[in-house]
């Protein structure tokens, strides 16, 4: 039995329903209140739907207004007054732009505080701050809440990881500072780039943020199969998986290349970094999958990037001497002081003034080699008849000493004392590792290698 709601005023009207299907159900009732049958009817006729919403309804009668009064209390809240937390300090840092000095960084590092800044012009131990703010330096310094300087961080020049660390220290008679070089707390931080060449390697190294060490090292490993001087095509592509050594997040310098792919006219060269943990670390090298050692003997060039203005040929107008002679090596075009390199391993055999050649440096390679290096600025320091020097050692300096219209490096190959074209001729390779070292070789760059494998082809600057 339902109880259904009152609709007509009168008592509740009574429903009772049979247990059939559910249109019989809702068609079943049957109407137990008399007097009202037309009425009770008009109900069992509505629809499903009306009956729902019949049955949803509710009095829509008047309701009775509600007295409103507003009532306004003022409530007593506690004094609150602003504490300094003198331990609180607060951790900024600024990079160096061109035409920035001293001041114009400690304002934008939030330091504002005559004691520090005085100090700071005032210390002898302060002013290599001032002789060493250079475009591209990060200055890190820790002030307290009213922008008082607690401490201020200052990479220095040298390569050796070391800052100039200006110090707060508490004592009794009031506050001091300090002045220390430190050695900087370090991170090492594995990168992984690829890049596309569209003009050239250091502009496809700059498009996608690598650093210039780097674009060098990378010249340096397939300088003996590609001539970047006049290889490089545009739609060539590298990957590289180098070393960055961070401090607080922010790289200091880079590190070693580990792997890297360089694909040159579409034949693609390969090589990864090992040292045999039984021999010199830093005798190390770069070797191909298969253990060959991908750096051959001598470099196609003696300097890091210029330009050829002069080849290998038996008939050459010279320039200063007005006539026709061969010109039995490669003319490289370079500003003064470019640093010229050591193709090979060897031994000096002259460094000094010959002729034409101006200041000269001669090296002598496995007895059966010697490369000439002539019109040089000057020699590296303490470069003397006699001493031993490594591939890629710089040896001199692009000049235009002797018979020289400009600057610019000659540079002489030959074997057994004959002159042959640097560019043109095969390259003995250095020896490849040897079968007892494979095993090691393997297990050290086999990480490396894989992850050229996940990158190639992926332009990881632009997902940066």
């Amino acid at each position: 039995m339902l109880h259904s709601p009152d609709f007509f005023g009168g008592p509740p009207i009574q429903l009772h329903k049979n247990k059939s299907g559910i249109l019989a159900q809702l068609l079943d009732y049957r109407i137990e209140r008399p007097g009202h049958f037309w009425a009770g009817f008009g109900v069992v006729g509505v629809s499903l739907f009306s009956m729902v919403a019949a049955f949803g309804t509710v009095n829509d009668s008047p309701s009775t207004d509600i007295p409103r009064q507003q009532v306004v209390e003022q409530l007593a809240l506690p004094s609150l007054s602003a504490t300094e937390d003198k331990d609180q300090s607060f951790l900024r840092e600024e990079r160096v732009q061109r035409g920035d000095t001293v001041m114009a960084l400690l304002q934008r590092l939030g330091v504002d505080d005559p004691t520090a800044v005085a100090y700071l012009k005032g210390n002898s131990n302060t002013q290599t701050l001032f002789r060493q703010l250079s475009p591209g330096k990060n200055l890190t310094a820790r002030t307290g809440p009213q922008g008082q300087l607690q401490a201020l961080i200052f990479p220095l020049n040298g390569g050796k990881d070391q800052a100039l660390v200006v110090e707060r220290q508490v004592g009794p008679d009031g506050d001091q500072f300090s002045a220390t070089q430190q050695v900087l707390p370090l991170e090492t931080q594995v990168v992984m780039k690829t890049a596309e060449i569209r003009y050239s390697l250091f502009g496809a190294s700059d498009a996608a943020g690598i650093p210039d060490s780097v674009a060098t090292q990378l010249a340096d490993i397939f300088g003996g199969d590609i001539d970047f001087h006049r290889d490089l095509r545009k739609g060539d592509r590298f990957a590289v998986i180098y070393e960055s050594v961070n401090h607080l997040g922010r790289a200091v310098r880079s590190g070693r290349i580990l792997a890297a792919e360089f694909v040159n006219n579409g034949k693609a060269f390969r090589a990864a970094w090992f040292a045999d943990p039984a021999g010199n670390q830093s005798s190390g090298g770069y070797y191909t999958a298969d253990g060959k050692n991908i750096r051959k003997a001598f470099l196609r060039s003696p300097l890091e990037f210029s330009r050829i203005t002069s080849g290998f040929t038996s008939a050459r107008f010279h320039p200063v001497l007005q006539k026709w002679r061969a010109h039995k090596g490669v003319d490289y075009g370079a500003p003064t002081g470019t640093r010229v390199k050591a193709t090979g391993d060897g031994v000096v055999e002259y460094v000094g003034v010959k002729g034409g050649y101006g200041k000269v440096v001669i090296l002598r390679h496995q007895n059966r080699y010697t490369t000439l290096y002539g019109h040089l600025s000057g020699f590296a320091s303490g470069l003397r008849n006699g001493n031993r020097v490594s591939q890629g050692d710089v040896i001199g300096f692009v000049g235009a000493t002797g018979l020289a219209s400009g600057p610019h490096l000659h540079y002489e190959f030959r074997v057994n004392e004959v002159h042959q074209n640097p560019l043109a001729m095969a390259l003995p390779s250095a020896p490849p590792l040897m079968p007892q070292q494979l095993g090691q070789f393997r297990a050290q760059t086999e990480a490396h290698l894989a992850r050229i494998d996940l990158i190639r082809g992926f332009d990881l600057a632009q997902a940066d």
